[in-house]
């Protein structure tokens, strides 16, 4: 059987899937999450470790690209495939910020949103624009808005030892979140992923309504490979690695293990796989460091 090439530095959903590129199937996850009493949630792991291609996953579900999940564990678990209409704010391009080029960085972000949904606002203060894109956008399209925010920490974690422009920043960031609780009747579902959950930030303190499943049993395996994974829908990956190092397969197992594994999220929790390095072991057939 011919293995699917792997999507190393790939972090859309859409294109690993219309590209057939291996996907190790985490939508039963989704289906979890967007079916619960809570709407708010907030997920941190490493980086490389899955976040952005989580949020994209999500980005389609909620745009009911039915097509791109045929095959995957939640097409047997769905059955309404409502479509809302999905802002998304990544912040992985605001690092190395001074307050006002972060600033300038949220207003280029909602200026592409206002742009896609054909809103004007001539507000200039972010959670203004914040809110009256969200509101907007729930008058126009006659449905809740769902809201996802990659990386909300990357501004905050080049500045974390400088307490002075920390504060700053944070205060930015915290303006700029604010409305999410305002305007909660509006929202179907807010997702945000980070690296670390600063305790000073005080998004966390005024969304009293988001749920942290960073280190919820049940999320353990959210984002990463799972040794169940490793074991399935890698079989035969494993198989070809072994067969180019001329070792049993247990034995490849064995080497996987002791390089990649060992990331526990929970207690229980499944062995997690660090995605990043077992992705480019498998490509270039070598057990070697990848992640740093």
């Amino acid at each position: 059987m011919a293995l699917k090439l792997y999507p190393i530095g790939i972090q859309t959903f859409e294109r690993i899937r219309k590209e057939n590129l291996l996907y190790i199937d985490k939508t039963g996850y989704v289906y979890r999450m967007t079916h619960t009493s809570g709407k708010h949630f907030f997920l941190s792991r490493p980086r490389r470790f899955g976040k952005s291609l989580l949020v994209s996953t999500l980005e389609s579900y909620f745009k009911a690209d039915k097509e791109l999940f045929r095959g995957l564990q939640i097409e047997n678990m769905e059955r309404e495939w409502t479509e809302y209409p999905v802002v998304l704010f990544d912040f992985s391009g605001g690092k190395h910020q001074d307050a006002g080029q972060l600033r300038r960085y949220i207003g280029y972000m909602l200026e592409e949103e206002e742009r896609r949904f054909g809103i004007e606002c001539d507000a200039v203060d972010e959670n203004v624009r914040l809110e009256n894109l969200i509101t907007s956008i729930y008058e126009k399209e006659g449905r809740q808005v769902v809201v996802l925010i990659d990386e909300y920490d990357a501004p905050l974690l080049d500045v974390a030892h400088q307490d002075g422009q920390l504060a700053i920043l944070r205060d930015v960031m915290r303006n700029f979140y604010s409305p999410l609780k305002k305007c909660e009747r509006m929202l179907r579902f807010v997702f945000i992923t980070g690296i670390t959950k600063f305790s000073q930030v005080s998004i966390f303190s005024e969304l009293n309504n988001i749920t942290n499943i960073s280190m919820d049993n049940e999320y353990a395996g959210i984002c990463g490979i799972t040794r169940e994974e490793l074991l399935t829908q890698m079989t035969a990956d494993v198989d070809e690695l072994a067969r180019k190092l001329s070792v049993g397969r247990e034995a490849a197992v064995r080497l996987l293990t002791e390089n990649y594994d060992g990331y526990h999220f929970a207690w229980p929790s499944p062995d997690v796989f660090n995605p990043y390095s077992l992705l480019n072991c498998f490509s270039r057939q070598k057990v070697a460091g990848y992640w740093f």
